[in-house]
């Protein structure tokens, strides 16, 4: 790891804290939440860990502008425009409106009233546009300029953003560890891949077999899974170790999305209501609120004794609370 390239955003490790009031509520697992929320730079969320080493290869090849992608309340942008920001680098951002009948509370706040606050540049696309393709375009006109640009993808999900997650699992091993358990499973919310890609590297890496569990907020498991493989064997390959993942390494519950990609659901209100009201603790309502919907439910059918420790990642988020009022 000491080749690639890295920059301090984060502050690391990010605390593991018991849940007992959920816990005794769902009549167990014992639950535990690992508080990615707390990464620190502009309200945090996980999005941060992928950043110091995106944004590493960056400054490696002397790019002036940061250029990357986001639906109107994507906590990746804002974190994107936060790191950009802290390291004196210009900052585009690619919003795809997909709800634009939606409040004004959403269309302008939340999230994309940060972005503008932390002084990125926002262009606006509707529904459908491929962004991608923006993103590519306007690299090339900024290339014209003389201008150097680096590209980010949507939520910071390729194989340098895969590294971030790997010292998160390396953090969790070692933070349960010191509490005196192993932990039946990981339960974390999956959209883009990254995030679960780097923690079955990390994990893997680490030779623990602690199962991961990815509630999806979005996709499809059937096109979701492919690509966190992927990504995950492409980690191995990028820090030149020697790893595999088993036949049945990715599990992804794509059950709890409901009708799309950001709209709230009766499980989402539930999910986010209960952490805030037995422990104090804001879920948001496209990630970590599916995903704790998910927990929930699998708590309730005895997929975990009442004795297991479950160990669940909070991913950020909680801007969007604001946005969707």
């Amino acid at each position: 790891m000491a080749r690639v390239p890295h920059v301090p955003l984060a502050q690391l490790p990010t605390p593991l804290e018991p849940m007992p009031r959920l816990s005794a509520e769902l009549g167990g697992p014992r639950i535990w939440v690992k508080r990615d929320d707390q990464t620190g730079l502009a309200m945090g969320g996980n999005k941060v860990r992928k950043l110091e080493y995106l944004l590493a290869e960056a400054q490696e090849l002397d790019a002036d502008i940061v250029l990357t992608t986001g639906a109107t309340q994507s906590n990746h942008c804002r974190q994107t425009a936060a790191a950009a920001a802290r390291l004196g680098l210009d900052c585009e951002l690619f919003i795809e409106h997909r709800f634009p009948d939606w409040s004004d509370d959403y269309r302008h706040g939340g999230n994309l009233q940060l972005d503008r606050l932390l002084g990125a540049a926002v262009l606006n696309f509707d529904k459908g546009t491929d962004t991608t393709i923006e993103m590519d375009r306007r690299a090339d006109e900024l290339r014209a300029e003389g201008r150097t640009p680096y590209v980010v993808p949507l939520g910071g999900s390729n194989v340098v953003g895969a590294l971030g997650y790997r010292t998160a699992a390396v953090e969790i091993l070692r933070q349960s560890d010191d509490r005196g358990f192993e932990p039946r499973e990981i339960v974390h919310a999956t959209a883009s891949g990254g995030t679960q890609a780097g923690l079955l590297a990390g994990l893997a890496i680490k030779r623990s077999e602690v199962p991961l569990l990815g509630i999806s907020a979005g996709a499809p498991e059937s096109y979701l899974g492919p690509i966190v493989r992927d990504l995950a064997e492409g980690v191995f390959d990028l820090i030149g170790i020697e790893r595999s993942l088993g036949s049945h390494a990715v599990v992804i519950d794509d059950s709890h999305v409901g009708e799309a990609y950001g709209i709230p659901t009766e499980g989402m209100h539930e999910a986010v209501a209960m952490c805030a009201r037995l422990e104090g603790l804001l879920l948001d309502p496209v990630y970590s609120g599916k995903a704790m919907v998910g927990l929930i439910h699998h708590a309730r059918a005895g997929r975990w004794s009442p004795e297991d420790h479950v160990v669940f990642i909070h991913t950020g988020g909680t801007p969007a609370l604001f946005a969707y009022r």
